[in-house]
């Protein structure tokens, strides 16, 4: 239990810099964003997506477009703005700083755990 909470506060914790990196692309509907996150096995419902996307267009990161739609109603195309564009940039040195501290936190314990074969009686 102690580790699934971890794990979805992990996921929660990138799913905005994820978002922002895939918008950073071009132009892209919401449904396409959904198709992204779950290729990388980020998997996300609709009822998450949409709020996120709202609080990322109202902090002026995003912006979006309607645009018309053969098979239906317009569709809302998001793109990132400058400023979004400077926060994922910053995202990105984060990112950077992070993997650097956990791989380095990491090291010893798999230096270890490689070190500690089971000797055997021959």
């Amino acid at each position: 239990m102690i580790a699934e909470n971890t794990q979805t506060q992990m996921r929660k914790g990138i799913l905005e810099y994820c978002i922002l990196s895939i918008i950073s692309q071009g132009e892209i509907y919401a449904s396409d964003i959904l198709g992204e996150l779950k290729k990388a096995r980020l998997l996300v419902v609709e009822g998450t997506l949409y709020p996120l996307l709202t609080r990322l267009k109202n902090n002026g990161l995003l912006s979006y477009n309607w645009r018309e739609s053969t098979s239906g109603p317009p569709r809302k195309y998001y793109e990132i703005t400058t400023t979004g564009l400077d926060v994922l940039n910053k995202l990105d040195k984060t990112w950077d700083e992070l993997v650097f501290a956990v791989d380095s936190a990491m090291e010893h314990r798999r230096n270890n755990s490689q070190s500690e074969k089971p000797i055997t009686d021959q």
